[in-house]
C-alpha cells in the first residue's frame, strides 16, 4: 500500500469505500489523495539525511556527542539541517505542523529531536565561540544580534517545548523574547529594522523572524504585551512596505529617504503573509486589531493571486514574469491561501488559487524527496539584476519549511472542503 496509507490520519479514518467515492466524484474541485505523497517525500528525505552528528572536518571522524571532546575549530554539526539557523526553525514547525494534521508522530519527534541534540551540545561550542571561533556551530545561538539569530528556531523551540517542558528551552525562548521586545533596532515608530545595508532599513524578511515567535509567547505566557507588539509589526510593516497600486510588499524601505527598495521579491511576500497567518492562528478572537491582521493579509492574498501564473506558480520577482518559478515563494503563499480558507478568512473561492499552486509544486519534488527550483538565501540590493541572478540550487533549505507546511494545510483544505 502506497504512502497514500490509506491516508489514514489524513482523512481522520474515514471509510476507504467513502473516501473513494468523494476522490472519484469531486476530483474537479478537490485533490486526489495521491496529491500529498510528495510532501512525506520532502519529509522523510530530510529526516534520511539529518545525521545528529559531529564529524571533524579534517579527519571526516564522526561523533554521537561532543561529551568529553577536546575543544577544537575542526569539529562541527555534520548535517546542514542541525545548524542554529532561521530556515532550520521553520523546517522544524513544518514537521510539527505535519505531524499535528496526520497524526504521524516521527515527524514531531524529528523536532524533538533537533533541538535535543542542540541544547545537548551547546556547552562545546560555546567554548569555541568565547575562544574568538568566528563561526561554530550554534554561532547564531550565542550571538543573538539580530532577528535571523532567534525568532524562527524560537518558534519552533515553542512548538516542542509543547510536548518536552525542558528548563534551558524556556530560559532561552525568555531571552530571545527580551531581546526583540528590547534589545533589536527599531523606528521611532516602534517598527523592527537593522542597520544593513542602511541605518535603519526595514526588511520584509523580519516580519516573520519576530512575529510568529511573538505570537507563541503570547500563547505560551498569556500576556497581550507580545500579541500587541506583533500585531504592530504587521501594521507598520504594512505601512512601509505594501504597494497600494499592485499588493504587493516591497522588499525594504529605507529610513534615510523614506524610499523602498526595487524589489517585489517572492519570498519576502512569503515571510509577510505566513508571519501573519501564524499571527491570527494565535491571536484570541475577540484581540483588538484581529479584523485589522485580517484585511491586511487578505488584501495581499487578492495581490498576490492576480500573479500567479497560469501553470501555477509565482516567479522570483512576482511582477517580473520573465524571472524565473520559484519554489519557496508559492509553498508559502500556498500555505498561506489554504490557511485562509480554512479559518475563514477570505472566501472559499481562492481555494482553487492554494489547489493550482500546490500542484505546480509537485512537479518540482524529484523522486528522491528533493525539491527544485528554490533562491538560495538573499540579501538587500539596489540593482533588479542581483534578484533576477540569484542562484536555485537543488533541494535548498530555504524552501523545505514552507513546502510542509503548504502540505499539512492543502491536506487539511482538502479535508475540510469535502
Amino acid at each position: 500500500m502506497s504512502r497514500n496509507l490509506i491516508v489514514k490520519n489524513m482523512f481522520y479514518r474515514r471509510p476507504l469505500i467513502s473516501l473513494l467515492f468523494f476522490v472519484n466524484f469531486f476530483s474537479s474541485s478537490l485533490l486526489a489523495q495521491d496529491k500529498f505523497d510528495e510532501v512525506f517525500r520532502v519529509a522523510d528525505n530530510i529526516i534520511d539525511n539529518t545525521s545528529f552528528k559531529i564529524i571533524d572536518r579534517k579527519t571526516k571522524e564522526q561523533y554521537g556527542s561532543t561529551k568529553g571532546l577536546e575543544a577544537s575549530s575542526k569539529l562541527k554539526v555534520e548535517s546542514q539541517y542541525n545548524d542554529w539557523r532561521y530556515e532550520n526553525g521553520v523546517m522544524a514547525i513544518g514537521m510539527a505542523y505535519l505531524s499535528e494534521v496526520t497524526g504521524d508522530e516521527k515527524y514531531r519527534d524529528y523536532a524533538r529531536h533537533l533541538y535535543s541534540f542542540i541544547f545537548e551540545n551547546l556547552d562545546y561550542f560555546k567554548k569555541l565561540y568565547d575562544s574568538g571561533e568566528k563561526h561554530p556551530s550554534f554561532f547564531k545561538y550565542f550571538r543573538l544580534s539580530m532577528l535571523d539569530d532567534c525568532g524562527a528556531m524560537g518558534a519552533g523551540l515553542y512548538e516542542v517545548y509543547k510536548f518536552d517542558e525542558e528548563k534551558e528551552y524556556r530560559e532561552y525562548m525568555n531571552r530571545a523574547a527580551d531581546y526583540i521586545l528590547t534589545g533589536q533596532l527599531r523606528l521611532d515608530d516602534g517598527t523592527l529594522a537593522r542597520d544593513w545595508p542602511r541605518q535603519n532599513t526595514i526588511w520584509a524578511d523580519d516580519l516573520y523572524m519576530s512575529v510568529p515567535f511573538l505570537a507563541r509567547m503570547g500563547k505560551l505566557t498569556g500576556e497581550n504585551k507580545y500579541f500587541d507588539d506583533a500585531v504592530k509589526q504587521v501594521k507598520n510593516f504594512n505601512q512601509h512596505l505594501f504597494n497600494q497600486s499592485n499588493g504587493l510588499y516591497y522588499h525594504c524601505w529605507y529610513s534615510d529617504n523614506e524610499q523602498n527598495g526595487v524589489a517585489h521579491w517572492g519570498r519576502c511576500n512569503g515571510w509577510i503573509v505566513m508571519a501573519e497567518v501564524e499571527l491570527l492562528k494565535l491571536l484570541p478572537e475577540s484581540f483588538d486589531g484581529k479584523q485589522d491582521v485580517i484585511n491586511i493579509l487578505q488584501n495581499h492574498l487578492i495581490g498576490l493571486s492576480r500573479f500567479q501564473d497560469k501553470d501555477g506558480m509565482w516567479h522570483q520577482l512576482l511582477n517580473k514574469p520573465d524571472s524565473y518559478p520559484e519554489s519557496s515563494s508559492t509553498a508559502m503563499f500556498v500555505y498561506a491561501v489554504a490557511s485562509a480558507v480554512n479559518n475563514g478568512w477570505i472566501d472559499k473561492s481562492y481555494a482553487s488559487v492554494a489547489k493550482d499552486g500546490w500542484e505546480a509544486l509537485l512537479k518540482k519534488v524529484t523522486d528522491k524527496g528533493e525539491l527544485e527550483g528554490t533562491c538560495k538565501g538573499t540579501g538587500i540590493k539596489d540593482n533588479i539584476k542581483f534578484y533576477y541572478e540569484r542562484p536555485a540550487p537543488l533541494n535548498d533549505i530555504h524552501g523545505l519549511g514552507a513546502f510542509l507546511l503548504a502540505g499539512a494545510e492543502m491536506i487539511k483544505m482538502n479535508d475540510l472542503l469535502k
